[in-house]
């Protein structure tokens, strides 16, 4: 655990945009018969800055300690940084986002990693 929690955020945020990428497709590809261009257009509308951010506001009261510790660190570790079409803010949130979820996922507490990608639908 300490292994995971020491890494550097940005590497934890890294495996976590995969992990976030892979479960919104994952989820979409279940649900019909799309187009992969569709499948693609519906991915991104989950998969960006400015929801990821949206997601991380509304979970952020319900993190533990350990979690907040984490996203923190992510959030502050990209100061001045931002995504083409998104706010420094939503940019240093939505890579909070993907450190929690890249944490959770290294952790394998697949059960809160889920509780929390859910919300991100």
């Amino acid at each position: 655990m300490d292994e995971t929690k020491n890494m550097q955020p940005l590497v934890l945020a890294f495996v976590g945009d995969a992990v976030h990428t892979l479960f919104v497709r994952e989820f979409f590809s279940k649900r019909g018969d799309y187009k992969v261009n569709e499948l693609n257009r519906m991915v991104k509308e989950k998969v960006n800055a400015g929801a990821q951010c949206k997601t991380f506001l509304e979970i952020e009261s319900l993190l533990t300690s350990e979690e907040k510790d984490i996203a923190t660190r992510a959030r502050n570790s990209v100061k001045g940084q931002g995504a083409k079409n998104y706010s420094v803010f939503e940019y240093n949130h939505a890579t909070a986002f993907e450190a929690l979820v890249g944490y959770l996922y290294l952790e394998k507490n697949y059960e809160r990693l889920n509780e929390i990608l859910q919300k991100s639908l």
